[in-house]
């Protein structure tokens, strides 16, 4: 049991024997006791005056006497109004200290036998990725990678969208603009050319809405009407009925923007197990429907509509089946959520979708419930807010999409310029200087973009996000390289700092004290960002380490400390930083580098 623990269990034990009252341990909460005040955790007596019948200073001096009475490590307390701060020896926090030393697998929990989905970055095959899939990809690798940390069996899967009318409008306008223009021979990303196409069919079908409305059209009616949005239209019935050359058009760019995402991917730094593609699932989910009426969870309409009545989940009626017999969204999403089951028997199923989605998934999930099915309770969706730049929205369909590869390049650049200006390469090859600029301009991209709470909208501000000082993930990477150094001079020196180094030691300060709670608190940071699927949680926890690091790095002398067990001592405190940084920025998809 951890110390926390182990004090809630003696404070529960104090509402008994002081009060004559039963709090379950579970009920009761510690928190870090804050830099102004004494102590290491504190306890809020307030939401228990009732218990005591008590003032509050009287409530905490009672229960601090307890103990300090019944716990040996606990060494002092002090009350602050309805605060209770409790003090614990140092020898526990060097005990604490030891064991975080001595464990080589601290920081990564035990298998738990659970099996996770995380299906994250689900592109469109007509258009490159954008800024809203960097947080999009970034959010979904972090998340699978803190699942694992935590001792889940995770599975990254990726669901691409290659199919439908969004589709067909590149292959359309590819047909009739391109002139049998290939990646290689206009010499950018496959991706790219397939967007470029794009855009050129929204310009030429707004060109024709317009010159239907001016011929004396309705608006609505030019929109169906327009000549290339009729043969789009058509593509994709012939699509659908394997025409051979409108599947072979399809084949073609979609193995070249594969190969765009692909290049994409290696930059950000993501990677799948598993990838799902529409064009293999969209007829998925009818059977399901037949099981649905079956079972009496959906209905039938006079016209022969399928629905599923929702309205006692607090939503409305939702379509499920055409009355022609063609699939929706949701049919489709029913049968890939169970062949995702089928695959890999998963218990748990996270998407990793925006919030525009919100009534989509919690329609799926309330379905899948009603149907029954195992992994029904261990669907989550992961929704996040939007990425505005300073300068606005992003609008993919006008051509002004702020688009991943380039701001991914612009990054590094930042980066190297803002590098340069510091003169933080000094010593470096041309190779390593150009390593540390993707290392620092990527880090603090990724970073940047989850530091903040998923649910959130957010601004990304690309010079903030790059400076070395401050909630930063260059600054984070700037405390790594300093103790590398430290590092690097205790090992020339000839200093042993591992946990033989430690044993007999007897003293530490308070700024050493406030480390090791911060070494201490990762695993449970880890925890709470695995149930919160939040990555932000381990990313202020990691700025948080860093600065405190930065403080002690400023008060206490290292090499010119003369007692050579403390020196060890704060050596290796330094070097346990630098692995938890490490290890935490590893679940973050960060690099940091040893030196700069």
């Amino acid at each position: 049991m951890d110390i926390e623990n182990q004090l809630l269990h003696h404070i529960s034990s104090a509402f008994k024997s002081l009060f004559d009252h039963e709090v379950a341990p579970e009920k009761l909460a510690l928190q870090p006791t804050r830099k102004e005040f004494e102590g290491n955790y504190t306890f809020v007596l307030f939401p228990f005056l009732k218990v005591t019948r008590l003032s509050p200073e009287e409530s905490g001096k009672r229960i601090g006497e307890y103990l300090k009475e019944q716990v040996a490590i606990v060494s002092d307390y002090n009350v602050i109004k309805g605060f209770l701060n409790i003090s614990l020896e140092e020898s526990h926090w060097i005990e604490v200290f030891q064991r975080i030393v001595s464990n080589p697998d601290f920081g990564q929990l035990a298998p738990n036998g659970e099996k996770v989905m995380v299906e994250y970055s689900s592109p469109n095959t007509n258009k490159p990725l954008h800024l809203g899939h960097l947080r999009n990809n970034f959010l979904g690798y972090a998340v699978s990678e803190i699942l694992q940390a935590n001792g889940f069996d995770v599975i990254k899967a990726n669901l691409v969208n290659d199919r439908g009318i969004h589709i067909c409008k590149s292959m359309v306008a590819y047909q009739k603009l391109s002139n049998g223009e290939t990646p290689d021979s206009a010499g950018i990303k496959g991706d790219h050319l397939a967007g470029k196409y794009y855009v050129l069919f929204d310009k030429e079908y707004k060109k024709q809405i317009e010159e239907l409305v001016a011929a004396g059209m309705d608006k609505e009616e030019a929109k169906k009407q327009a000549p290339w949005m009729l043969e789009a239209q058509e593509m994709l019935i012939q699509w659908e009925k394997g025409n051979e050359e409108v599947v072979s058009l399809w084949k073609t760019m979609n193995g070249w923007v594969y190969e765009g995402f692909s290049a994409t991917y290696r930059t950000m730094g993501v990677d799948f197990d598993k990838t799902y593609y529409e064009s293999d699932t969209y007829l998925l989910g009818k059977d399901i429907v037949a099981e649905g009426l079956e079972k009496g969870v959906f209905f039938k309409k006079p016209n022969g509509s399928v629905w599923v009545d929702l309205t006692d989940e607090g939503l409305d009626e939702k379509l499920v089946l055409r009355a022609d017999g063609t699939s929706v969204y949701i049919t489709q999403d029913m049968g890939t959520a169970d062949l995702k089951y089928k695959d890999f028997h998963i218990t748990r199923s996270v998407y990793v979708v925006g919030n525009e989605q919100d009534y989509h998934f919690d329609v799926l999930f309330k379905i899948m419930r009603k149907l029954g099915r195992p992994y029904g309770d261990g669907l989550y969706h992961l929704s996040y807010g939007m990425v505005d730049l300073p300068s606005g929205k992003m609008k993919s369909r006008e051509g002004t999409v702020v688009d991943a590869d380039d701001l991914m390049a612009e990054m590094v650049d930042t980066a190297r310029e803002h590098t340069q200006e510091l003169g933080k390469i000094e010593g470096f090859s041309e190779e390593e200087a150009e390593q540390l600029y993707q290392t620092l301009g990527m880090g603090a991209l990724k970073y940047f973009l989850l530091k903040v709470d998923p649910k959130k909208r957010m601004l990304f501000n690309p010079a903030e996000s790059i400076e070395f000082q401050g909630n930063t993930g260059p600054f984070i990477q700037y405390t790594h390289a300093r103790i590398s150094a430290i590092r690097r001079k205790a090992d020339q020196i000839g200093l042993n700092y591992g946990p033989e180094s430690l044993i007999g030691l007897d003293f530490i300060g308070e700024t050493e004290k406030n480390l090791i709670i911060l070494l201490q608190d990762y695993e449970k940071k880890l925890q709470t960002a695995a149930d919160e699927y939040s990555p932000s949680v381990i990313a202020q926890y990691l700025f948080d380490l860093a600065k405190e690091y930065n403080r002690f790095y400023a008060e206490l002398p290292i090499f010119s400390e003369t007692k050579g067990q403390v020196q060890a001592f704060r050596v290796a405190l330094s070097n346990e930083v630098a692995k938890t940084i490490r290890k935490g920025m590893k679940l973050l998809g960060i690099h940091v580098p040893e030196k700069m």
